[in-house]
């Protein structure tokens, strides 16, 4: 189990910085990672509305540039980009913050591509402080595991079961590495290693329905 969690987990390579977008401070999030599917066929399931539902979770609203969208119990917002099958990009609306999220496919080789997705979260200083890098990227390493499984020939979680699978022991550890992973990721960029490591085991602690404090 811990073994095959480490290689999900460690598909995934992510990047952190800090920048300006629109005059203001952000972080910005990178995560990236290789499937074995061709280009058209990843773009199709991260932009059709009835495959969406298979790998994340249901979406309404217009999935065309200008268009909103609304993903049940979670983030909307608006798509201003759109260039198939290349890139996407969107705000991305969730408990009154609105960031913005960038979508990339890149061609590795046949019957391979890489999906890149950058997100640009403006957090209060106080929020990074507590939980870091993790409060975001644990839900895309989520999302990025969810989208392998839909490609997998027998995949072993889908949309019905991953709620159970992530309250599991194999699920936990999961969100353990990958906040660990992120936490690496900030101390890479800077951060206080003891200060970094608290707030890893608190956004865990949040992910996994536990007391953070």
């Amino acid at each position: 189990m811990s073994h095959d969690n480490a290689g999900k987990v460690g598909s995934v390579r992510r990047e952190l910085s800090q920048r300006e977008h629109e005059g203001r401070p952000v972080h910005a999030l990178v995560a990236a990672r290789v499937y074995g599917a061709d280009r058209d066929d990843l773009w199709n399931a991260l932009t059709n509305a009835a495959r969406i539902p298979q790998w994340f979770l249901p979406i309404s609203g217009e999935l065309r540039p200008g268009g909103r969208y609304q993903f049940e119990g979670n983030a909307g917002g608006e798509i201003t980009e759109c260039e198939p099958p290349e890139h996407f990009v969107l705000t991305w609306r969730m408990h009154g913050d609105v960031s913005r999220v960038t979508v990339t496919l890149s061609e590795m080789s046949e019957g391979r591509t890489e999906v890149r997705l950058e997100h640009l979260a403006q957090f209060p200083p106080e929020f990074w402080e507590e939980f870091g890098p993790g409060a975001v990227g644990i839900g895309w390493d989520q999302a990025m595991y969810g989208l392998d499984q839909h490609f997998s020939s027998d995949p072993a979680v889908v949309p019905d079961t991953a709620a159970e699978w992530l309250a599991s022991a194999e699920g936990g550890d999961f969100t353990r590495r990958s906040s660990d992973a992120w936490c690496e990721a900030s101390i890479a960029l800077g951060a206080d290693e003891e200060a970094a490591r608290a707030a890893a085991d608190r956004v865990a602690a949040f992910y996994m329905g536990e007391d953070p404090t």
